[in-house]
């Protein structure tokens, strides 16, 4: 079984025992053990295989044996005697965003509704609205997360999402009056893919803004138009919902609109017990029913007594904890990268020059570029074989002679080859600023084969960095089936550097993974593998994976200054 299912079924335990009106506490422990095997780097099945579901944050004994009788057969009893205490499709029902335990059992006791296809049918022929404390406007809602619902699965990689909002908000930032337009919900937390965008903001005329939004070349079709809220669907079927509250109020919205569900929950639970409430309008005082409100997230977190947490760190893990004793990192930002280490050009499938590629890098500010073309191997990248790769050599020896202001690495993007070699010679690899080894073809080995081919790589003394090391493509291809804490211990052992890849359809390493190399002290590279100059923009799509990574500068090799990267690169040799 895989994570996301192992996930699944302990969230509906969490459900149902809500629905039961069970202890607070035990509900809240399933949660916790959900949202530890959604962000674990290794499958639940290789730590039940090696006795180590203990090591996993609110695993005990009772959950350590749930999950072993799921994963070894496939079924969980206590889930199964749970689910047959209620209705025929409860769960279901659950999954619907802004449907609660109780509206879950009134759906279903009432109407005899057992799935989200026969919910839409009630709704329409209205029979939902009719029910006690529904209404018309909670039908209507609950219509829009079950159409929202379908279409997740054809969830937006964040490379196609974020170019549409940095279109809309450049037309929106022009208006008279406007303030904080910004982002909020996943693609603020940079989030991978998105089913649906959030924009907050403040005007001196929210009206102006709503009209001038609803009415954007890029609108497909208007779904809400009012005087603070409006929601449009823009090409690929993307939902884009604006919201404008007054000046005052925009850090309380900001941040009510960008936390995950279980951020969001774990901070509501901490502030009740504190006598407050939380809400998009700001902090009530239960006992005064006094309304705080707050013009930024700063000020907003430091009435909670935390310290102002990143967002892209609001998933409902340690955050809050953190925040509390003063320990959030002072996360890696863009402009703390000095240099693009995994580059292409027209040598082998890139578009440009490697001198139009340099002074491109140059007038990002960066210090450094290396340029890391194809090896032969790759017929359809037109790669380099040794000659070439010689003569390109020269090339960059010359051009650094020629330009100033940043310095041009040689390097190569060599193939690992099916039973593990490189695809050049070790002699030619040596003279090499820089080699980046990744995996290209051959991509259905077994865990196993890819395991070894790889770390076979990785232990080769001429490779400096593994690049994208799952070799997934968002949307469209699953990643590599490779034992990544074998990958971890092999680039630790070996001080191999490993890549967080900005391409948008790579993002590889993911987060958790890069997470889990910081934790185990691998340095790592944030690189575009740019294969024209506007490609290297892609680096703040590394650099945001990086933070959901909590990675800091010290974790990230090129946001050391020439000097100290040349020397770094050298001491391999």
């Amino acid at each position: 079984m895989k994570n996301s299912d192992v996930a699944k079924v302990f969230q509906d335990i969490a459900d149902l025992l809500e629905l039961k009106g069970e202890n607070p506490f035990k509900i809240r422990a399933y949660q916790k053990v959900v949202r530890s095997i959604e962000h674990l780097p290794v499958e639940v099945e290789q730590l039940v295989a090696e006795d180590n579901l203990k090591e996993v944050p609110g695993v005990g004994e009772a959950i350590t044996n749930k999950i072993t009788e799921l994963v070894t057969t496939g079924h969980l009893g206590y889930y199964e005697k749970l689910k047959a205490e209620f209705p025929e499709g409860i769960s279901t029902l659950l999954d619907v965003p802004g449907i609660g335990p109780k509206t879950a059992m009134l759906l279903s006791s009432e109407l005899g509704i057992t799935s989200a296809d026969e919910l839409e049918k009630a709704i329409i022929e209205d029979k939902v609205a009719s029910l006690f404390r529904m209404g018309d406007k909670t039908a209507e809602n609950i219509l829009r997360q079950i159409q929202a619902l379908r279409k997740k699965d054809q969830r937006i990689p964040i490379g196609e999402a974020l170019p549409v909002v940095d279109e809309i908000l450049t037309r929106l930032r022009y208006l008279p009056g406007v303030k904080n337009l910004t982002p909020a919900g996943s693609l603020r937390r940079f989030r991978e893919t998105l089913g649906d965008i959030d924009l907050m903001g403040t005007a001196d005329d929210a009206r102006e803004i709503m009209r001038t939004f609803v009415n954007l070349p890029q609108v497909k079709e208007v779904l809400v138009s009012g005087t603070t809220k409006a929601s449009v669907v823009v090409p690929g079927g993307l939902q884009v919902d604006l919201r404008i509250v007054e000046h005052d109020a925009f850090g309380s919205l900001l941040q009510y609109f960008t936390g995950s569900k279980q951020h969001n929950i774990n901070l509501r639970e901490r502030t009740h017990r504190q006598g407050l409430k939380l809400s998009e309008y700001g902090i009530t005082n239960l006992a005064t029913e006094e309304l705080e409100k707050f013009a930024t997230e700063e000020a907003f977190y430091e009435r909670l007594g935390l310290e102002f947490i990143p967002p892209e760190l609001r998933e409902g893990q340690q955050e809050i904890e953190r925040a509390e004793q003063g320990t959030i990192p002072r996360l890696i930002e863009l402009s703390d990268i000095k240099g693009d280490l995994h580059v292409h050009t027209d040598w082998s499938d890139g578009h440009d020059t490697i001198e139009a590629m340099a002074l491109a890098a140059k007038a990002l500010g960066y210090q450094y570029l290396a340029i890391t073309d194809h090896s032969g191997g790759r017929g359809i990248a037109h790669g380099l074989d040794a000659e070439r790769l010689r003569r390109q050599i020269s090339e960059i020896e010359q051009l650094n002679q020629k330009i100033s202001g940043i310095h041009i690495f040689s390097g190569i993007e060599v193939d690992i080859r099916a039973d593990g070699s490189l695809d050049m010679p070790g002699e030619l690899l040596a003279e090499l600023d820089i080699v980046i080894a990744a995996v290209h073809s051959s991509l259905n080995q077994s865990q196993e084969q890819m395991t070894r081919r790889i770390i076979g790589a990785i232990e080769n003394p001429n490779v400096d960095v593994l690049a994208h090391p799952t070799c997934r493509l968002l949307p469209d291809r699953e990643p590599i089936a490779v034992d990544m804490e074998a990958v971890f211990r092999a680039a630790a052992k070996t001080n191999t550097m490993l890549e967080i890849n900005g391409m948008p359809t790579r993002l590889d390493l993911k987060d958790i993974h890069a997470y889990r190399a910081r934790d185990l002290g691998i340095k790592l590279v944030i690189n575009t593998d740019a294969h024209r100059t506007e490609h290297l923009e892609f680096m703040r799509f590394g650099v945001g994976v990086a933070r959901r990574g909590w990675c800091q500068t010290q974790d990230i090799l090129n946001t050391k200054p020439l000097k100290e990267i040349t020397t770094y690169l050298k001491s391999r040799g």
